[in-house]
């Protein structure tokens, strides 16, 4: 019966953390836009006119100004082998693969909880700090996200687990 149970909480864990998450970082842009517009849009733009504005893109690869004009339906050839592939003519994801990342993570925290090894928490943190940092470095964006999906999938697996040891498993 305790397998169940463990089952159970892992697969809550794992799986029903991302909605969770998902909402969290609704109200955090929630809580950030709503700043915004009480400060009078800070430094004179509004939210919605910044790219990097709680985004999982990377603004500084935005798409190409469409040309205007008559003649801009056809691109010259020395034109066209100076335009970025397709790939980077739109944005780039920033923090790739964190919905599978973070399914792991509160899998590995659940599962450490239960064991009786929370020591084991500090090494899922440590590998998916070391694992990001550059990129975490490099984005302010994406370390702001990082921080609260982390700390969001954390509280949620170690939440599920300490009630499933406390209810189920005594």
């Amino acid at each position: 019966m305790n397998a169940l149970w463990i089952t159970m909480a892992l697969l809550t864990a794992g799986f029903v953390g991302w909605p969770v998450t998902a909402w969290v970082f609704r109200l955090a842009r929630t809580i950030d836009d709503r700043a915004d517009a009480g400060s009078g849009a800070g430094a004179g733009g509004d939210a919605a006119e910044d790219p990097a504005a709680d985004s999982t893109t990377d603004p500084d690869l935005q798409a190409a100004p469409e040309p205007a004009g008559p003649d801009a339906a056809a691109p010259t050839p020395a034109a066209a082998s100076a335009a970025p592939p397709a790939e980077t003519v739109s944005s780039v994801r920033i923090l790739r693969g964190g919905a599978i990342i973070g399914i792991l993570e509160r899998f590995a925290v659940c599962l450490a909880i239960l064991a009786g090894q929370p020591v084991a928490i500090a090494y899922v943190v440590a590998i998916k700090g070391l694992g990001r940092f550059a990129e975490l470095k490099a984005t302010p964006v994406a370390a702001e996200r990082f921080i609260i999906g982390t700390l969001t999938s954390m509280l949620w697996a170690a939440g599920v687990a300490a009630l499933a040891k406390v209810l189920f498993l005594g």
